[in-house]
C-alpha cells in the first residue's frame, strides 16, 4: 500500500513539474510573439483576430464559408496599401504589391521560396505529395539541377512537335460536342476541358493514352481530392488533429498514394525501354529520370521518390490550371457577345475550314492570345506565389525588418484599380501588342527564375481547344448559374460552366 501510495506522488509530482514546463514554455512563447508584434507593428495591416493565432481564424471562417482568400487580401490591400502585414502565430507575412519589390524579389534568384508553405507541400498529412519536386524545392541549387534538365521538353523546338497531339486531343472533346450539340443535352464545360488537358499531359508528357472523354479514370477525382487536402493541410494548422476529419484525411492519403503508385508504374516502364535501347521520346518522364539520374549523392530509394515528386507535380500542374483557364475563358467570352463575335472571327480569318492547327496559325491569333491572358487577369488559376526575405528591407518607403515571408498575389493585383482601369471589366484589349505592358503587376505564371516552366506548354494547348472550340460551335451558358469562384488552392468556376452547344451555322 505504501508502495502504491509512493508511486502515485512521485507521478503527480512528474504531472506537476511538467506542466510547470509547459506554462514557462507557453509563457515564452507568448512573449515571443509580443517580441514579433512589436517588431512588425509599425507595418500598415488589419486588425489581429487573436494575440496567438493572428489572422487564421479569418482565414478558416472564409474556408468554412467557400470564400476566395484572397477576396480578403484585395480588400486589406485596398484599405492598408502596398505593403500589408498578416500575422500568423509567430510568423509575419507581408502581402506586397509594390512592383518594384516585386521585381527586385521575385527576379532574383537569392529570394528562397517560402519554406513553411513548400515544406508543407513535400506531404499532405504525412503521406508523400510534392515531395523535393521542381516547384516546391526551395533550395536554389537543387532546384537548379533539375530545371536545367528539364528545359529540353518545354524548348521551342519540342513544343512545335506536340502540336499533333495538341490538334489529336482538341478533335476528341470536338467529337464529344458534336454528340452533346446533336443531342441537346447540357455541358459541364469545366468537366469536358478537364478530361482534355489530363489527356494531354498524359500523352504528351508521359506516353499513355488515357482517352478519358470516352473512358473513366480514378485521376480527376484524386487531384481535385489532393488540391482540396493541400488547402486544409496549409490554411488550417488543426485541421488533422479533429476527429471528424478523419475520413477525409484517409481519402487524400489515398489519392496522393494513387497518383505515386502510378506514376512509379509508368517510370519504370520507361526506365525499361531505355535500358533495353529502345526508342523513347524526349518528353517529360523521359526528362524526370534523367534528373534524379544526375543527383549523384542521392541513393536509389531517393532517386525513386524524386522522379515521382516531379511525376506528380507535372500530372497536376500541367492540367489543373489550363483547364480551369480553358473554363473560366469560355464562361467570360459567353457573357460577352461582343467579344466572342471578335474572337470567332478572328479564327475564322486565321484557321478558316481547316482541321489541323498549326504553329504558325498559333502566333497570328493575336486577339484570342488577349482572351487568355485577360481571362488570366481576372482568374489567375495559380493565384500567387511567396518567397522568405531574411535580411532588411525597404518596401514602398517602408522599414521592413528582416525574417519575413513576402506574399504576391496576382489575383490581388490584377483586381486592383490603381494597375487596371475598371478591374472587373473583361477587356481583352488590355493586352493588345501597343497597349502598355502591365509593369511587375501581372504575373499568372509568377516571374524570374522561378516562374511556371509550363507556360508557353499550357497556351499552346489552351488556344488550339479554343480555336477548334470557337471555329464549330456555339455556346451560351444555361440559366440559373452563378458566377462564382472556388478556392481549391488553384481557383475554378464553382458552378463548372455548364452550357447549351449548338453547331455554327456557316453563312
Amino acid at each position: 500500500m505504501a508502495v502504491s501510495y509512493l508511486i502515485l506522488s512521485w507521478i503527480a509530482q512528474a504531472l506537476l513539474f511538467l506542466l510547470f514546463l509547459g506554462f514557462i514554455a507557453f509563457l515564452g512563447y507568448c512573449l515571443y510573439i509580443k517580441h514579433i508584434h512589436m517588431k512588425y507593428d509599425h507595418i500598415p495591416g488589419p486588425p489581429r483576430d487573436s494575440f496567438i493565432f493572428g489572422h487564421s481564424p479569418t482565414f478558416l471562417r472564409m474556408m468554412k464559408k467557400d470564400e476566395i482568400i484572397h477576396d480578403a487580401f484585395l480588400e486589406w490591400v485596398e484599405k492598408y496599401g502596398p505593403v500589408c502585414r498578416i500575422n500568423v502565430l509567430h510568423y509575419i507575412v507581408m502581402i506586397v504589391t509594390c512592383p518594384e519589390a516585386t521585381k527586385e524579389i521575385l527576379m532574383s534568384p537569392k529570394y528562397p521560396k517560402d519554406k513553411m508553405v513548400y515544406e508543407k507541400l513535400f506531404n499532405l498529412f504525412g503521406q508523400r505529395f510534392l515531395g523535393y519536386g521542381l516547384v516546391t524545392a526551395y533550395d536554389h541549387e537543387k532546384w537548379y539541377k533539375q530545371r536545367r534538365i528539364m528545359d529540353p521538353a518545354f524548348s521551342s523546338l519540342y513544343l512545335r512537335g506536340l502540336m499533333g497531339t495538341f490538334n489529336e486531343r482538341a478533335e476528341k472533346l470536338m467529337n464529344k460536342l458534336s454528340d452533346i450539340a446533336d443531342n441537346k443535352t447540357e455541358a459541364n464545360m469545366l468537366q469536358l476541358v478537364n478530361c482534355v488537358t489530363l489527356d494531354v499531359i498524359a500523352k504528351v508528357a508521359f506516353g499513355v493514352d488515357l482517352d478519358l472523354l470516352k473512358n473513366s479514370s480514378p485521376f480527376p477525382k484524386a487531384i481535385e481530392i489532393c488540391l482540396k487536402g493541400m488547402t486544409h493541410y496549409i490554411r488550417d494548422f488543426f485541421f488533422q488533429y479533429k476527429p471528424k476529419n478523419r475520413p477525409f484525411i484517409n481519402e487524400v492519403k489515398e489519392a496522393c498514394r494513387l497518383l505515386r503508385t502510378t506514376g512509379a508504374q509508368w517510370i519504370h516502364q520507361r526506365k525499361t525501354a531505355m535500358q533495353n535501347g529502345d526508342d523513347v521520346p524526349k518528353d517529360i518522364l523521359t526528362q524526370i529520370i534523367k534528373s534524379a539520374g544526375k543527383e549523384e549523392s542521392m541513393t536509389t530509394q531517393e532517386d525513386e521518390e524524386l522522379m515521382l515528386d516531379n511525376f506528380v507535380t507535372f500530372f497536376i500542374a500541367g492540367q489543373e490550371t489550363t483547364a480551369n483557364q480553358l473554363a473560366f475563358c469560355i464562361m467570360e467570352l459567353a457573357r460577352h457577345p461582343d467579344i466572342l463575335e471578335k474572337v470567332t472571327k478572328e479564327v475564322d480569318d486565321v484557321i478558316g475550314m481547316k482541321q489541323e492547327i498549326s504553329y504558325d496559325d498559333l502566333g497570328q491569333l493575336i486577339y484570342l492570345s488577349q482572351v487568355l491572358k485577360e481571362t488570366l487577369r481576372i482568374y489567375p488559376t495559380a493565384p500567387g506565389t511567396s518567397r522568405d526575405v531574411l535580411e532588411d528591407m525597404v518596401i514602398d518607403g517602408i522599414h521592413v525588418p528582416g525574417g519575413f515571408t513576402c506574399m504576391f498575389s496576382s489575383y490581388v493585383t490584377g483586381r486592383l484599380d490603381k494597375f487596371f482601369k475598371d478591374p472587373l471589366k473583361f477587356d481583352p484589349d488590355r493586352f493588345h501588342p501597343d497597349a502598355p505592358k502591365p509593369y511587375y503587376c501581372y504575373y499568372p505564371f509568377a516571374l524570374g527564375p522561378r516562374a511556371c516552366l509550363g507556360q508557353n506548354f499550357a497556351q499552346m494547348e489552351a488556344k488550339v481547344v479554343m480555336a477548334k472550340l470557337l471555329q464549330r460551335y456555339d455556346f451560351s451558358l444555361l440559366p440559373g448559374q452563378t458566377f462564382d469562384i472556388l478556392d481549391t488552392g488553384t481557383l475554378r468556376p464553382k458552378s463548372g460552366v455548364v452550357c447549351s452547344v449548338r453547331h455554327r451555322n456557316y453563312k
